[in-house]
């Protein structure tokens, strides 16, 4: 009775006093514990390798945006408790050997990091043999022809090797079905059914080459101008350039990929161009490329296997997010990236535990998701992405003052073909 008539009597400004005392004391160990439990956290770092220097920068800045951007929204969203994600990059440089061996030691070095991913690394896809002695867990969006060459023959031995592109038979035996459908339509005319053809001296170039030779050239096509030239930079085209013109074909075919190769080469070809179709490969895909050619490059002609679909809300979801992040619009390996970051950590989510290589590579293994670029499912027998109208299927794009245009397949078109301006 005593004890409460004390409590009582205590005055208002002293009772505040204690109150006050109390909630701070409340705060600071609540604070505490906070802090403790974000210490706790255990760091997964994810290696991300990329062309930070060099020809290929443009891409390889879209591709360290693009997981970034992924990851924010992931750790803005709430995360995964008990896990703090973070990443760390590997400059390929100018995708040499040396470069790329040098980014994938240092990635592989660090402890922390037990998933790697890239849009490209090397040219030929070798860095696939070092995930496999060490089974590191690898997602890859290039080079599929390699990546199949390496994985098929044993795919259990390769169960950390993953890639988002499909088979890049599409890029070699496609073009021929969607040049003679404009014919049949009477959006343009083949008077003579000749091809002239470059490529640089790259496995992705050289591959897409050969292939392209051997399809036209088995449909009775025949090659005037055939060369392949050293792989980087390129200022002139103007010598090959002259030969073309001396027996103008019906399409002319450049399969190097850099963007600032393409924008020389379509300008040189524009300062007196001949009656025929001008397909490049890659190049103008990249944002870079329109910046550098302005309308220059209306009527130019490219494909892709796994950009991002203009006609799929979800593309539109993601330019928009990642142009409001970084004031830019991205190319191919902007949107390829986020998406290779969100399978990523939709596997992580489902295996609980990042760190469990396995685990993680066989979550991946097992997605079925419609991305930006299609419906992405793997085959087993490859690693690949399945290719297919229905799945990540082969684009075909026309720039038309500035803008590009998907006009095949139907499907997912959200534009016509014109014929080019310097074409009769």
């Amino acid at each position: 009775m005593r004890t409460q008539q004390r409590a009582v009597s205590r005055s208002p400004a002293k009772w505040f006093r204690y109150a006050a005392a109390f909630a701070l004391a409340a705060v600071i160990a609540g604070g505490l514990a906070s802090a403790s439990a974000q210490a706790e956290d255990k760091l997964v770092k994810i290696g991300v390798l990329a062309a930070l220097t060099g020809g290929g920068a443009a891409d390889g800045e879209e591709t360290v945006r693009g997981a970034t951007l992924a990851l924010e929204e992931f750790q803005a969203a709430g995360g995964m408790p008990g896990h703090q994600f973070e990443i760390v990059t590997g400059d390929v440089r100018d995708q040499t050997a040396d470069a790329v061996l040098s980014a994938v030691e240092r990635l592989m070095n660090d402890s922390a990091i037990d998933y790697i991913m890239t849009g490209y690394a090397s040219l030929s896809n070798f860095e696939i043999e070092f995930m496999r002695e060490e089974g590191m867990p690898y997602l890859v969006a290039a080079n599929s022809q390699q990546t199949r060459e390496m994985v098929a023959p044993d795919p259990d031995a390769y169960w950390m090797v993953w890639s988002l592109t499909p088979t890049y038979d599409a890029y070699e035996t496609e073009m021929l079905p969607v040049v003679e459908k404009l014919a049949a339509a009477g959006q343009i005319t083949l008077k003579n059914k000749k091809l002239a053809i470059i490529s640089s001296d790259n496995a992705y170039s050289k591959t897409i080459y050969n292939g392209l030779k051997k399809s036209f050239t088995g449909a009775g096509w025949e090659v005037t101008v055939d060369e392949m030239i050293p792989s980087g930079e390129v200022n002139d085209w103007r010598a090959f350039l002259a030969k073309v013109r001396q027996d103008p074909p019906d399409l002319l075919i450049n399969t190097d990929w850099q963007p600032g190769n393409a924008s020389t080469f379509i300008t040189q070809f524009l300062e007196d161009p001949t009656d025929s179709l001008v397909f490049i490969q890659y190049g103008p895909s990249v944002p870079e490329f329109l910046d550098l050619t302005k309308d220059k490059a209306t009527g130019v002609i490219y494909n892709l296997l796994g950009g991002h679909i203009p006609s799929i809300p979800r593309t539109q979801e993601i330019l928009k997010k990642y142009e409001d992040r970084w004031g830019s619009e991205p190319g191919p390996y902007g949107v390829l990236l986020y998406e290779m970051m969100q399978i990523y950590l939709d596997a992580a989510q489902k295996v609980g535990d990042p760190t469990d290589r396995r685990a993680m590579a066989k979550a991946v293994s097992e997605t079925d998701k419609l991305v930006a670029g299609g419906r992405i499912v793997f085959d087993p027998a490859t690693h690949l992405a399945v290719q297919g109208d229905d799945f990540i299927p082969i684009q075909f794009y026309q720039i038309w003052e500035g803008e590009r245009h998907m006009f095949y397949p139907p499907k997912w078109a959200d534009g016509e073909f014109s014929k080019p301006p310097w074409m009769k």
